[in-house]
């Protein structure tokens, strides 16, 4: 196994990929020999063992980053960390990345976690590599020459699947009932809503987690749906399978799916190569130039809770951080600007009289909001009229309650 203390210098700042792309057998050494970073940073982590020791700081706490004590979040918009590693603000002096192997120029694609690591490249010293053999090489983004690396090793392991909770839809979800009923399950229900707020043609963008499984899965009967996101899914793949996702009236990339990194699968991560699927830097997709270009973007988010005027908060619960600003913010603020529209999805519960958790996303960012009793249009309405709106489609039991507070 490779010796990092001969890389990484003591109170050093590391970072590394996320969720399947993380460097796993690099972040074990690292472990194992007892190195402590000064501050070391990482996005969706799935790894077992990591610790305060490390001093972690990230945009969120997803996987298993929401069991690490002590956690520092960074609150930024996605866009913004391609700008945060250019000034130094996170850390930068150690890379450990994931790659294909070389192609017949000596150079390494990202594979399936372009994202944040693609920027981050750019500014930091000393790259240590995991070559995989079975990361799959993709297009979009630069590749990063062989002899750019410290040190490599060489590994031939299969890229771990996301939780079913995020990379898939459960039975409990799909189930919608006998043609032309209505859907038997909550997730459905906002999925047979938002479908109808989609229109042939548009440009989607969605997140990861059971409730856009089931969303992407209710857009089955669309046409030539364009895709445009920071996370890629099984869905997104089934959808392109059936014919819908097409990108053919993209403003941009168009017949192209573009996206930073993909969560799913091993049968999603194995069919990625040879596909019409860009994997792009955060600086290209969350960039607020590119996304202005997309004139028929829809952006659909999901939330942990939703208040009466419109404001979304999708990172506390109660007194757990359970996720992260994210592309939020970036796309749902497109989609109003100079897009088509922004969705925020959640589940009828969550619409409560004020927040209990920070503000992820504006509400002048927000012009739907729909739960499994339909969906509140807010876009160009006034506080007591968007108030009125969210009443009659939160939770039976909370709409008295919303209800007196507008009066």
């Amino acid at each position: 196994m490779i010796d990092l203390r001969q890389h990484i210098a003591p109170g050093a700042g590391v970072w590394w990929g996320q969720a399947a792309a993380e460097a796993t057998p690099l972040l074990d050494a690292l472990l194992d020999q007892g190195i402590r970073p000064g501050r070391a940073f990482c996005g969706v982590s799935w790894h077992p063992r990591l610790t305060a020791e490390l001093n972690l700081v990230s945009y969120g706490a997803m996987g298993t980053l929401r069991h690490v004590r002590g956690l520092d979040i960074v609150p930024a918009h996605y866009s913004a960390l391609p700008r945060l590693f250019a000034e130094g603000l996170l850390p930068r002096d150690v890379g450990l990345v994931q790659v294909s192997p070389p192609d017949l120029h000596g150079r390494c694609s990202l594979g399936i976690g372009t994202d944040y690591t693609a920027d981050a490249v750019r500014h930091t010293r000393v790259l240590l590599a995991e070559i995989n053999h079975r990361m799959p090489t993709t297009t979009g983004s630069q590749r990063i020459p062989v002899d750019r690396f410290a040190a490599v090793i060489e590994t031939d392991r299969a890229l771990p699947g996301a939780p079913d909770r995020v990379s898939s839809v459960s039975r409990e979800t799909v189930e919608t009932g006998a043609a032309g009923q209505t859907p038997t399950t909550p997730d459905a229900a906002i999925a047979h809503h938002v479908a109808d707020l989609v229109a042939d043609g548009d440009t989607i963008q969605i997140g990861v987690g059971a409730l856009p499984a089931a969303i992407l899965d209710g857009l089955a009967g669309h046409r030539d749906l364009g895709f445009h996101s920071g996370m890629l899914t099984d869905g997104v793949l089934d959808l392109i399978d059936k014919g819908v996702l097409t990108g053919g009236r993209k403003d941009i990339d168009r017949g192209v799916a573009i996206t930073g990194q993909a969560i799913g699968s091993a049968g999603l991560y194995d069919r990625l190569a040879g596909m019409r699927i860009e994997f792009r830097p955060a600086s290209y997709t969350h960039d607020p130039a590119v996304l202005s270009r997309l004139r028929r973007l829809v952006s659909i988010n999901s939330a942990i809770e939703v208040d009466r005027t419109g404001q979304v908060n999708a990172e506390v619960a109660g007194t757990r951080y359970l996720g992260g600003i994210g592309g939020q913010a970036d796309f749902s603020g497109a989609a109003v600007r100079t897009g088509a529209r922004s969705i925020i999805a959640v589940r009828a519960k969550g619409i409560v009289p004020s927040l209990r958790g920070p503000v992820t996303t504006a509400r002048a960012d927000v012009d739907v909001v729909v739960t499994e009793y339909g969906a509140a249009e807010l876009r160009g309405r006034s506080l007591s009229e968007r108030a009125r709106r969210l009443a009659a489609i939160a939770a039976p039991e909370h709409r008295e309650l919303l209800t007196k507070e507008d009066g």
